[in-house]
């Protein structure tokens, strides 16, 4: 095993001769160990021809020879102290890098989803029955509810095509016994049937006004009709 300076003065040896194919001068090992004087030089290679690092040549001046180096350094080679290689990477044969890394956040993981009963169909035309009890669940993205209790009615009939609802799809309803004029609401009439419409007042009458100019609105007096839930969202499937 080689001490700190006995591989320094080795690793520069070796570049110097890379570079040059010259040895460096020992006045040049001096300065780049940080060395006071040569007769340190001299010990540190004649501890390197010891331990068969390197050998020196007779007869020539400077002449030396880099015989190994250092295990470590043939593996994972380190800057050293008093010169400092440049080395230009070419890209031939290499996958292209990787690019950098920005600022921009990462995808969204999967959106987050809550179950929502079915409650039975509603109808989008003429009243049907009042809603029945829950015949399953969906799941449905979390973003698409807010705050309160959901539900969700499979829709039949054609009333509301100018409000984008039609047969078959699936309309997620907000709990609620209140609207603002405009809104699509379940209206439960008479405590006898239930329809989607959009929800208008008239005076001190109700009225349940369609999206299809081939259905009439009707107007109710206020104790007729109850708010069973303000449309929130809709589904719908291809096939």
């Amino acid at each position: 095993m080689l001490t700190r300076k006995q591989q320094e003065l080795l690793l520069f040896i070796h570049e110097r001769m890379k570079e040059s194919g010259v040895p460096p001068s020992f006045d040049e090992m001096k300065d780049a160990l940080d060395l006071a004087s040569k007769s340190g030089i001299h010990r540190l290679i004649t501890a390197l021809e010891e331990r068969g690092f390197i050998r020196r040549l007779p007869n020539r001046a400077r002449a030396l020879e880099v015989i190994k180096l250092p295990e470590a350094y043939t593996t994972s080679p380190q800057p050293r102290r008093g010169f400092s290689p440049s080395v230009i990477e070419g890209s031939l044969g290499k996958p292209p890098a990787a690019p950098a890394a920005t600022t921009k956040s990462a995808p969204p993981s999967d959106t987050a989803s809550v179950s929502v009963p079915v409650m039975g169909r509603i109808a989008a035309g003429v009243p049907i029955s009042a809603i029945q009890n829950n015949t399953h669940d969906i799941s449905i993205p979390a973003e698409m509810i807010g705050n309160g209790e959901h539900y969700a009615l499979e829709i039949k009939g054609d009333s509301m095509i100018e409000a984008g609802i039609f047969d078959g799809d699936t309309v997620i309803i907000r709990n609620t016994n209140t609207a603002n004029p405009g809104d699509i609401i379940v209206a439960l009439v008479d405590d006898e049937e239930v329809t989607l419409k959009r929800f208008r007042r008239k005076g001190a009458s109700i009225a349940l006004e369609a999206a299809n100019p081939a259905y009439e609105t009707r107007i109710f007096g206020p104790d007729r009709v109850k708010i069973q839930g303000k449309l929130v969202g809709l589904i719908r499937r291809y096939h």
